[in-house]
């Protein structure tokens, strides 16, 4: 029998993705797909945390356009993941997956802060963590937050969950003769300037040679795919 390529992995979520198709809101229905699928892979034995974005209910960087202050902007996204990182573990638990709440912001009532050993632990008792708040830090996004969380964590990969299948090298909305990439390195991904995450988080990855596999997660069980090592999406490696 095949075994997993990964024992323990970061799964990255867009807040959009909780928005379901209009990408606004929490979606119910998205919300359950996402709990099957990591229940699939739970039920391989790999061990899984998720970082979870906001910009499904509000994002820093657009409220600062619209004149909030940049760092209390990025407060608000940073409480908008912990909403995220609550509706997700709620969907998982009635799935039958136990699953941890850290927030890097300290909300004792809702969620436990985050402590990188307790993390760990969770994980080897069998719990899907669920890291909300992002850094806990303005101007700082929830793709470096996965780029961090990987690394402390001890995750073999980072897996870069959207709604397109893989890196382009131009937008295929645009472009319909843009061509994906199956494996690219950091160093062409940069050149081409290609959006794989922003450039704190890539650097991060780059810098501690994290493997990084942007795939589409709403094609049922491709998470599943990704973790056995069917080639997926794109690879972004050294």
């Amino acid at each position: 029998m095949k075994t997993p390529r990964y024992r323990r992995v970061l799964l990255k979520l867009s807040g959009e993705a909780l928005g379901g198709e209009d990408g606004y809101g929490v979606s119910a229905e998205a919300l359950h797909g996402m709990a099957l699928q990591v229940k699939e892979v739970r039920e391989l034995g790999v061990e899984v945390v998720i970082v979870i974005g906001g910009g499904n209910i509000f994002r820093g960087l657009a409220g600062s356009e619209r004149g909030i202050d940049r760092a209390t902007g990025d407060y608000m996204g940073m409480l908008a993941t912990v909403i995220n990182a609550l509706a997700l573990q709620d969907a998982m638990e009635k799935v039958g997956v136990p699953t941890r709440v850290q927030s890097a912001i300290t909300m004792h009532q809702i969620a436990e802060p985050f402590i990188r050993r307790r993390a760990v632990r969770h994980l080897e008792k069998g719990r899907v963590v669920i890291f909300g708040g992002g850094t806990g830090n303005p101007f700082f996004s929830t793709d470096t937050a996965a780029a961090l969380r990987a690394n402390e964590i001890g995750a073999e990969v980072v897996l870069k969950a959207t709604k397109v299948d893989g890196i382009y090298d131009s937008d295929p909305k645009v472009n319909p003769k843009a061509k994906r990439f199956t494996e690219i390195t950091y160093q062409e991904a940069l050149r081409r300037e290609l959006k794989v995450m922003d450039a704190t988080a890539f650097s991060l990855c780059q810098a501690n040679q994290m493997p990084i596999v942007v795939f589409d997660l709403f094609k049922p069980h491709n998470l599943r795919r990704v973790v056995m090592g069917d080639k997926v999406g794109t690879r972004v490696t050294q």
